[in-house]
This record gives C-alpha cells, structure tokens and sequence, in this order.
C-alpha cells in the first residue's frame, strides 16, 4: 500500500509520496512512488504512482518512450513534445494500455488484478499548470476549482485535513505543510504506509522546480511537525467541554427537549421468558 498527494493551487504545484511497499507485516520494501520529468524553461511535469508496483514500474519505463500516433504524417506525440498537459496525459493513458494489453491477461491467470492509479501534474509552456488523475483503464480526470487535490492508495486518514485547509489561493509553503500533515496523519493510522518522504513543491510558470526534498523520520522539521500536530490536537480536544445531558447547565446541551432524543431501545419486561 502507499499514499501519494497532488495538489494544485493557483501559485502552484505540491507532490507527496511515501516509499513503503510490503507483501505483509515481515516483507517490508522501500521504493520510491515519484518521478520528474523536467527540460528546464519548457516543462515540468511530475508523476505519482500506487497500485501493482510491478505496472506502475512498467508505465513509469514506457512513458519515457512512448509514442501516441494518431496520424500518419503527424510526428507522434511523446511526453516531451506534448503542447499541452492534456496530451501528455493521453500519453501517459496510453502507456497504461500498453502495460495492459501486454501483461493483463499472464496476470488475471496468475489471480493478480490489473490494478494502478496514477496522478500526474505539471505545466507546459504556452499554458497553465493543470493536474489529472488516470485510472488503470487509462482514463483520466482533471482537478478543478471544487476538487483542487487528487489522493491516491491509502487516502482516507489524510484527506480531512485537505478538505478543511486547502483552497485554490493557498500559500504553496501552506499547502506543503498540510500534504505532509495529512501524510503524518495517515502514517500514524496505517503501518502500510511509510517513510522516506518525496516532496515537490513547483512554483507556477518556472517550468523548473529546485524544491525536491527525501524526507526521513530524522528530518528535523517533519520531527517537529509530528510532535507539535499530535500535541495541538490534544489541546483543542482538552479544550472542547464533555457531553452534558442536562440543559440547564450548559448553553449547548448534548439533548435537547422535542429533539430526536428518543433512539430504538428494546425493553426486556421481568416476566419475558427467553427462548
């Protein structure tokens, strides 16, 4: 299992991978689940991968080489000279594909599912930053104003933090400490899930990025951000008042009179004989 976050603001791009790949709880692995692709001053784009391992390492090899043509006297369209970020994620489906029409079928007989899912993001000159999410079918969907972040793997401890933080107008530095708190937050839930770290962060129209960190559990600033969230959730938790049943003593009782007060209770009379 992994867990990987893309997410797109108006002043940029943030990436975050974990590296932890096991086949149960003594089968343990590291490898890494992003890659760049960069030409400094005309693209860069960066690519998240979970899923098989096996097919995400197989599309991750065959993008870099893959040609979609569509017409004979058109050069075929690659990654690298994709003029949009919409065709390099045609490629990119299309490289999807490939792996599956080669290898689905030896998989479904050896009982192994066809399984990646892949977010991919970046920006290409001529055009604005865009971020898509591509399914094993090869299939894709773009992120939008509503839906500014694509999780995939293990999502689900990670994604209320994004959805009470993240906006199109968050700081990219913001946004960069949310990706590794909803990380820190789906670390702490599922041991599947683990260290090092891959942070990307890309700032809009530079069509380079300097800012790629590994981070492991001795990064200093992840050491402090670990303690301090797991320390100030505690607080505010403190500092919520317990459930109080009676309203004459609270301005925010927990039942409230003419309410739904009343759950299903099954009451057992004195002489109900059980059978």
């Amino acid at each position: 299992m992994t867990y990987c976050v893309g997410i797109k603001l108006n002043a940029g791009l943030v990436f975050l991978s974990d590296s932890r790949t096991n086949a149960g709880v003594d089968n343990i692995s590291t490898f890494r689940k992003m890659i760049v692709y960069e030409r400094a001053g005309d693209r860069c784009m960066v690519l998240l991968s979970a899923g098989n391992l096996s097919i995400a390492q197989s599309v991750r090899e065959i993008l870099q080489v893959e040609q979609l043509q569509e017409r004979p006297d058109v050069e075929p369209l690659t990654i690298w000279n994709a003029r949009s970020m919409f065709d390099a994620a045609r490629v990119l489906g299309n490289a999807v594909r490939h792996v599956y029409d080669r290898d689905a079928k030896a998989l479904e007989h050896a009982g192994v599912d066809f399984n990646v899912s892949l977010v991919f993001g970046g920006q290409i000159r001529g055009e604005g930053m865009r971020l898509f999410q591509v399914y094993s079918a090869g299939n894709f969907i773009e992120a939008t104003l509503e839906t500014p972040y694509f999780q995939i793997g293990e999502s689900k401890y990670g994604k209320p933090v994004l959805d009470r933080v993240i906006t199109p107008d968050t700081p990219l530095d913001e946004a960069a400490k949310c990706a590794l708190v909803s990380m820190d937050s789906t670390m702490k839930s599922n041991l599947s899930v683990g260290p090092p770290l891959d942070l990307v962060v890309y700032e809009a129209n530079r069509f380079e990025t300097d800012k790629i960190v590994c981070i492991d559990m001795q990064n200093p600033y992840y050491r402090m951000l670990h303690s301090s969230w797991g320390q100030k959730l505690r607080e505010v938790f403190d500092s919520l008042e317990d459930p109080v049943w009676d309203d004459a003593h609270t301005d925010v009782p927990l039942k409230v009179s003419g309410g739904r007060s009343k759950p299903l209770k099954k009451i057992s009379r004195p002489d109900e004989r059980l059978i």
